[in-house]
Order: structure tokens, then C-alpha cells, then sequence
């Protein structure tokens, strides 16, 4: 008895120098007591060293594997710390082996391993073993944990894996409003948007009631696919049912609006925002630059670096570059691309090289471009040369710099059945009467059965998105719109 009381004494003082741990060092030196003590193999303690060792600040991993491999018998709960502790590394594929080993040893995984094993197959898209711990799952019969199966939905759509996303959240005999944001995530990540409205949509019939998070996703839809009236609607119930306006939903709305073109709602949202974070600003400067407002744009862009507490990032840098761009800025362009790397650090991105062809192109400086891409430290791909080409149409018609042969033979070697590069140059050599080439190009189109995309747009009428294609639809449920379209074209001539 006095032997016991003597073992839970020491036990309980091991658990008050763990809780005052700082450092792992500190953390050595009382592991060395334990094993002095002979209390290594207490589950719990062993259970709290792991803990210090993978989630606190001052985590090592290495240590906490080494200690859970080196005991004995290490419960369940050490083995599910020890997983959670890979979902925050650069290596989260590696609660995959700690998995296989935990399952070596004859431990048996409960509904708490797999929630942080799947994110972490899902962190590294690493499908194959995902899908191993998928078998696991019904081997263990936690096929239809709510918390599983929600992990299972985001493991399938972070790996691209649409349909066994929504097969898996299709079967689930019970959801939560986690369960619908997760494959309405998984719609939008994979741009199946209309999907991701539609299961909104069901949401609502099943008497879910949206959260922040469900109204920050349909945003983003409505912002990819233009749809204003459904955006409109979305802010609406955000007032009705007395959401606050934070950072992450008053960005959405000002994505939102600003993606959509309604930049006046843009402002408003934005101006009425009390908080704002780089994503919000970044999201207004690129609406504006997009529509025109490259000056309002620039000057948001200033009065953001006035700020102190917010750091332009990647996309705010893209939003400048656009404004530029528009603007006609080339000077003001190449200072806001060297500032992007040498003041702030953002190592520029293929978009970024994008924007600064297209200054240059637009401006005419074809030449100049066609070097700014040679001097690019990493290959460009096929849409910045293709941004040149267009530039090329526009200002090298009958091709005095040389640059158009160039741009059209380098991306016709990279992409050569890509129909819409040969129709770009067909289209250039039919506007200097190269009628010869235009028909050999076509030919090669006709005879390679390549097609080229064709261009789309959408018209919002009545809370309804419509959709046309290059070319007349003659479909009955378009002639309305086709009427009206009439109409106002009618109206807009009687004005003028």
C-alpha cells in the first residue's frame, strides 16, 4: 500500500513538472527522471511526453516517434498524438508510416486516428495511401462516424477525386453542416460550381441551417461564375440572420461583388469593413485594376502600404501589375515587379511574368517583351507566350520586329495540337493576305481534329444564369433572352 502511494506521488509530481515544461531540454531532463523512476511505461505519462514532443512549441517529432517505437505498449492515444502531430510539418505523409507501424504492432486505430490520418493524406495528395486508410476505415467498421466520413469527403477533394468525394458524402447515413461545407468545398476546389450550388441547395431542403463557412464557399461561386443576382441574395441572408462581418466573409463579399463587376457594392462592403486583412485589399485593388480603375487602383495600393499591420502579397502585387497594364505604366511596372522581390520578398510567380508581358505588349514594346521572356529565370509556359502572340496582333500586323514569327513558331512547338494557337495565326496571316498559309493552317486544323474552345459568356436575367457559345443557339429557352437582348441593342440605337 505504502509502495503505491509512493509510485502516485512521484507519478503525480512528473505531471506538474510536465505542465511547467518551456523547453526540450527541460523535456529530456524529465524523461530521464521518469525512466529513473520506472514510470516510463505508464500510458499517460508516456501520453504527455508524447504530447510536449509533437504539438507543443517547441515540438520534435524525431524525439516523439523514437519514444512511442521504444515503449513497450504505447496506448491508442499516444499513436493518435503522434499522427496529429504530422497535420503542422512539411512532411504530413509520415503519419502514413507511423500508421503502418502503429498497425504492425497490433494497436487498434479508433474514430480519433483517422480524422488526423486523412488530413494528413490529404496535405500531401497522396491518394494511394489514402485510400488504404479508406479500407481501414471499413475494416475497423467507422464507415459511417459523422467525423470520419467528413475527413474522407476533404481527403478525395484535395486529391481531385470529385466523384469519390461525393460518393463517400452521398453515403454517409448521417451529416453535419461540417459534412455539406466539405463537399461543397470539394465542388469548388475541383470547379464543379454548379454542383456545389446544388448541394447548397439540398442543404437548405434538409433544414441545415448555412454557416460562415457554407456562405463563404458560395461566394467564391458566385464570384467564379459571375453571379450576381445569387451573390445579392447570399449577402442578404448574411443581414437576416445577423452574421458579423468579419474578415474572412467581408472578403468573400468583396471578391464577390468585385468578380462580378458590381465594384459599387465592392466599396461599400469594403469601406464598412472594421477589419481587413492583405486577402480583403488584395481583392479590391485586383477588382478594380480588372475593370479599369487602374488609377483608383493604385491609390488603394498606397494607402495599404501606409498600413503598418498588412504586407502586400502575391495576389496584391498581381492586382498592381494589372492596374499598370491597363494604365500604360511600363515605367511604373518594372519599379512595382522589382519592389514585389527585392522590398518585400514575394519571389514572382508565372502570373506575375504574365502581367508584365502584357504591359509591355500592350504598349507596344513587342520586342522588349519577347527579351523580358528569354531573361525569365524559369520556363515560361504556354499562356505567357501566348499573351505575347495576342500583343503580336494588335501591333506587329505586318511583323517588322520579327518578334510574331518568333512567338508563333516557339508556341506551336510547344503546343501543336492546341487548335486555338493555329487559329490565332491563321487569323494573322489572313490580316496581311497570306491566304496560302491561312488555308494550309486551316487544313492542318480540319485534317489534326483539333477545335478550338469556343468563347462563352453568361447573362444573368432573372436570378437565372445564362450561357452562350460562339456561334447562334437557336434553343427555345434562350429566345426570351434573345428578345430582350433585341430589344435593348433597339433602345441603345433610338438613344444614340
Amino acid at each position: 500500500m505504502v509502495r503505491q502511494q509512493l509510485i502516485h506521488n512521484r507519478k503525480q509530481q512528473c505531471l506538474s513538472l510536465l505542465n511547467s515544461c518551456l523547453s526540450i531540454n527541460q523535456l529530456h531532463q524529465l524523461q530521464a527522471q521518469i525512466h529513473v523512476s520506472g514510470l516510463f511505461q505508464d500510458p499517460y505519462l508516456l501520453s504527455q511526453l508524447v504530447y510536449l514532443s509533437s504539438l507543443s512549441p517547441f515540438k520534435n517529432l524525431t524525439h516523439a516517434r523514437s519514444l512511442v517505437l521504444h515503449s513497450s505498449n504505447p496506448s491508442p492515444i499516444s499513436w493518435n498524438i503522434l499522427i496529429r502531430g504530422y497535420t503542422t510539418t512539411d512532411s504530413p505523409i509520415h503519419a502514413f508510416l507511423v500508421f503502418r507501424k502503429m498497425r504492425q504492432r497490433g494497436a487498434m486505430p479508433n474514430k480519433l486516428t483517422f480524422p488526423f490520418l486523412l488530413k494528413c493524406c490529404a496535405l500531401a495528395s497522396a491518394l494511394r495511401e489514402g485510400k488504404q486508410v479508406h479500407a481501414d476505415v471499413f475494416k475497423c467498421g467507422l464507415d459511417s462516424d459523422v467525423y470520419v466520413g467528413n475527413n474522407l469527403v476533404n481527403f478525395y477533394g484535395c486529391c481531385k477525386r470529385i466523384l469519390d468525394a461525393k460518393k463517400v458524402f452521398d453515403e454517409m447515413p448521417a451529416r453535419t453542416v461540417v459534412s455539406w461545407n466539405s463537399v461543397i468545398t470539394a465542388c469548388v476546389e475541383n470547379v464543379w460550381l454548379r454542383d456545389g450550388v446544388g448541394y447548397f441547395l439540398r442543404m437548405r431542403d434538409c433544414g441545415f441551417e448555412p454557416d460562415e463557412t457554407t456562405m463563404v464557399l458560395l461566394l467564391s461561386v458566385c464570384a467564379e461564375l459571375g453571379y450576381l443576382s445569387l451573390g445579392r441574395w447570399v449577402h442578404s441572408q448574411v443581414v437576416l440572420r445577423g452574421m458579423v462581418l468579419g474578415c474572412r466573409l467581408g472578403t468573400a463579399l468583396v471578391d464577390m461583388y468585385a468578380k462580378s463587376g458590381a465594384l459599387g457594392y465592392a466599396r461599400v462592403v469594403f469601406k464598412r469593413m472594421k477589419e481587413r486583412n492583405v486577402w480583403t485589399w488584395s481583392a479590391m485593388i485586383l477588382g478594380l485594376a480588372q475593370h479599369g480603375f487602374a488609377e483608383e487602383a493604385l491609390v488603394l495600393f498606397e494607402t495599404m502600404s501606409k498600413n503598418r499591420d498588412v504586407c502586400p502579397n502575391y495576389v496584391t502585387y498581381l492586382g498592381v501589375l494589372c492596374a499598370c497594364s491597363h494604365a500604360g505604366m511600363v515605367n511604373e511596372g518594372y519599379q512595382y515587379f522589382h519592389d514585389m522581390e527585392c522590398v518585400h520578398g514575394i519571389k514572382p510567380m508565372m502570373m506575375h511574368y504574365g502581367a508584365m508581358v502584357d504591359i509591355l505588349g500592350r504598349a507596344g514594346l513587342l520586342r522588349e517583351a519577347y527579351e523580358f521572356i528569354q531573361s525569365m529565370p524559369v520556363e515560361p509556359d504556354p499562356v505567357v507566350w501566348r499573351t505575347l502572340l495576342s500583343a503580336c496582333t494588335v501591333h506587329d500586323v505586318h511583323d517588322h520586329t520579327g518578334v510574331g514569327d518568333r512567338v508563333r513558331n516557339r508556341l506551336i512547338q510547344m503546343e501543336p495540337r492546341r487548335g486555338g494557337n493555329l487559329i490565332i495565326v491563321a487569323n494573322m496571316f489572313a490580316e496581311v493576305g497570306k491566304w496560302e498559309k491561312v488555308a494550309n493552317l486551316r487544313r492542318v486544323i480540319r485534317d489534326g481534329g483539333m477545335k478550338k474552345v469556343a468563347g462563352e459568356s453568361c447573362v444573368d436575367l432573372g436570378g437565372s444564369i445564362y450561357r452562350f457559345f460562339a456561334g447562334y443557339d437557336n434553343r427555345p429557352d434562350l429566345m426570351p433572352v434573345y428578345l430582350l437582348l433585341d430589344g435593348l441593342n433597339l433602345h441603345l440605337k433610338m438613344v444614340n
